[in-house]
């Protein structure tokens, strides 16, 4: 660290049980600063669970989400400029990545929280628009793998969206973590274990 620094706290989970790369990521990026005073949240997508910490580093509040329907951590070229009809199932992936969460509407005037404008990569609302598709059901399922059904944008159950997160973000804004799931997250964030005696 620069000459200088002054550390942050380290997050607290409250009780919680969380992954090791939530527990990594969420220490990192309290202690080294890298939330810029924001509220924090981390997308673990190997269990499709959201987590949601204040700028102080508490958890606050944790939530079943729907992703990507296909594994893998970028996004496919020009995706984000496809009907949703053409997209096919390789494509649909939710991308890993550290993003500076913004507050907006998506085309049909809905409010939600762009993570990746350019990539039309959301938190929202989860969406029901087809009732075949079962979501609503697959996000009570305590299976991961259930969990794998959107175009790439990120479903959430209404309270966690309108209790939670969106007044968060419109607060004081947030950093949205999305952990990779093919990659270690240290390859996509430069994150490490800051609690080992190494790192202090």
């Amino acid at each position: 660290m620069p000459a200088g620094f002054q550390p942050g706290p380290l997050a607290r989970f409250e009780g919680n049980s969380v992954s090791d790369a939530v527990r990594e990521v969420a220490n990192w990026a309290f202690f080294t600063r890298d939330n810029q005073g924001r509220a924090v949240v981390i997308l673990d997508k190997k269990n499709a669970t959201v987590y949601a910490f204040d700028p102080e580093g508490r958890l606050v509040a944790a939530a079943p989400a729907l992703l990507g329907l296909t594994v893998g951590d970028d996004t496919a070229p020009g995706v984000a400029n496809k009907p949703l009809a053409e997209v096919r199932d390789h494509e649909r992936t939710t991308p890993a990545g550290r993003f500076v969460a913004r507050p907006g509407e998506d085309d049909s005037g809905v409010d939600v929280v762009w993570i990746d404008y350019d990539a039309a990569v959301a938190m929202h609302r989860v969406i029901d628009t087809f009732p075949a598709q079962r979501r609503r059901e697959r996000l009570a399922s305590p299976k991961a793998e259930d969990r794998r059904i959107s175009y790439g944008c990120i479903n959430l159950p209404e309270p966690f969206y309108e209790q939670v997160l969106s007044p968060t973000v419109r607060k004081g804004g947030a950093i949205v973590y999305v952990l990779p799931e093919t990659r270690a997250p240290r390859e996509v964030f430069g994150s490490w274990d800051v609690t080992a005696p190494a790192a202090r």
